[in-house]
């Protein structure tokens, strides 16, 4: 599996190629480097909080709009519960527990945590597509969302390596904004609807501010510069092909060219 498409594509020149490849992995960890998407991190400013009633006038207006049996509940302290989906969209390869199997429903009900039943680790991607559907609370935070995302996929890396991010949709452009550890997903996914189309969230590496160097192990760093020298290798050897191919092409005309009469 690859790291990511961040890399050069065959219509580069070999020179852009080589950088690429060998940048691949600060930029994946560095947002001093452009991303695709536009990504907004100003936070906006929060108005007053809403009412109990406010915030049931709501409910009942989100609840009207749900297609399926996901719908908000009113708590008589003022609290609501919900379901809000994850998209995980993760570039890096994460560390888990080696030879453990996944958790079952008794393990969760009894709060039972494998990852600490071993020391053995290992590396892999998370699929591009998958997708968490949780159950949360109005007082569940960014950070706890983030905690608890890795704690089902059993991942055991350092929840600094991670951030969530809301994903909107605005004349064709995507954007993303990064979402700070103290906000409650489930009022955005209220004052937003049910429609994920309006709004979605995702789970990507936090790529703002410093690199958190002590956040990552030795092995761990160890495993992104052996996929980097794979990455690389193989995006050279794809630009000779290319290169190559272009120029068995122009021998060819060139020789067509000389059969002519002139």
């Amino acid at each position: 599996m690859t790291m990511s498409s961040g890399y050069c594509s065959l219509d580069e020149d070999l020179e852009d190629c080589f950088f690429t490849a060998k940048t691949t992995f600060f930029r994946s960890a560095n947002s001093k480097v452009p991303a695709k998407n536009v990504t907004q991190t100003v936070e906006e400013e929060k108005p007053e909080p809403p009412t109990v009633q406010e915030i049931k006038q709501k409910i009942e207006k989100y609840n009207a709009k749900v297609t399926n049996c996901l719908l908000m509940k009113l708590n008589d302290d003022g609290t609501y519960t919900g379901f809000i989906k994850v998209h995980l969209k993760l570039r890096r390869p994460v560390t888990v527990p080696a030879g453990i199997r996944p958790p079952s429903i008794y393990d969760a009900l009894k709060e039972v945590n494998l990852a600490e039943m071993t020391d053995k680790r290992t590396s892999f991607y998370l699929p591009l597509d998958a997708v968490k559907q949780l159950h949360i609370s109005s007082t569940t935070t960014v950070s706890e969302v983030i905690q608890g995302l890795l704690k089902k996929f059993m991942v055991v890396d350092n929840p600094q390596k991670f951030a969530l991010f809301k994903e909107m949709r605005k004349d064709g452009q995507v954007l993303f904004q990064k979402l700070p550890l103290t906000e409650y997903p489930l009022y955005l996914r209220l004052l937003a609807g049910p429609d994920t189309d309006t709004l979605s969230f995702v789970l990507k590496e936090n790529e703002t501010g410093e690199v958190e160097w002590d956040a990552f192990s030795i092995p761990e760093l160890q495993n992104f510069l052996m996929i980097l020298d794979k990455e690389e290798k193989d995006k050279i050897q794809q630009v000779h092909k290319k290169y190559e191919r272009f120029k068995q092409r122009l021998q060819q005309t060139l020789k067509e060219a000389r059969g002519k009469p002139g």
